[in-house]
């Protein structure tokens, strides 16, 4: 079975913690993402944003995304995978946390990203199918 480092995107770019969210949104339409890692200034991952953080967290509640810093919004510690987990811990940890992309550390380092795609191309169709219907639950 694939580990998330035969798996992941490996160029990864990340938002700094104290860069704010016009930044963040200028640079995941550069990019043409819809989530980046947030970085602090010791290169370690805080979060990750995703542009509906923007919209709901931020644009919803009538706040400047100039003004709010995209580590405000990084809650708690970042759900990550390891960078030699299989393919079956991928499926385990995105359907627990409701995510359809992960970060993969290496030790404390962001090596890269998997996100459902990736995992999709290399399986067959029924654990995956059962990872979208888990992360599209409703609570």
């Amino acid at each position: 079975m694939p580990t998330a480092r035969e798996l992941m995107t490996n160029d990864v770019t990340c938002i700094g913690a104290q860069d704010d969210l016009k930044t963040a949104a200028r640079r995941m339409a550069e990019l043409g993402v819809g989530s980046l890692p947030i970085c602090g200034t010791d290169s370690r991952l805080k979060g990750m944003l995703t542009d509906r953080d923007i919209v709901v967290r931020v644009l919803a509640e009538g706040r400047d995304p100039g003004s709010v810093t995209a580590g405000e919004l990084a809650q708690g510690e970042a759900v990550t995978i390891g960078a030699d987990d299989d393919a079956a811990e991928i499926l385990r940890t995105m359907a627990k946390h409701k995510v359809r992309r992960l970060p993969v550390v290496d030790g404390h380092d962001l090596v890269g990203i998997v996100a459902v795609a990736d995992v999709a191309r290399s399986l067959p169709e029924q654990p995956v199918g059962d990872l979208i219907e888990a992360i599209s639950e409703h609570h």
